[in-house]
């Protein structure tokens, strides 16, 4: 069995998101270590429907709104030099990055 790094991130902005995959990967070929991904995940939409009026009468009209919550997965062979650059990276505030290691 080989052991390798997930890593997960998981933002509402997709540019920061595919940004810092690029940054992770950039880095893991500098290094030379093998990956997999990033392979985006199914996009989650959080939908609200609320009516316009606000007592309730007149016309029957909607607002709608929608948040997109993007994901990707990597899995990464866990270098010492690697890891350690992966973990001094700038992750934006609207990033989430979860980071596990499996055997």
């Amino acid at each position: 069995m080989t052991q390798y790094a997930r890593i997960k991130l998981t933002s509402s902005n997709l540019e920061q998101l595919d940004l810092l995959a690029k940054e992770i990967k950039d880095i893991t070929e500098k290094t030379g270590v093998k990956i997999k991904g990033p392979q985006p995940l199914p996009t989650k939409r959080l939908k609200i429907s609320t009516r316009k009026a606000p007592t309730g009468e007149g016309t029957h009209t909607f607002d709608h709104w929608q948040l997109r919550i993007h994901r990707r997965i990597m899995d990464i062979e866990p270098d010492d030099r690697t890891m350690k650059q992966i973990t001094k990276l700038r992750i934006p505030e609207d990033v989430k990055i979860e980071l596990t290691l499996t055997s």
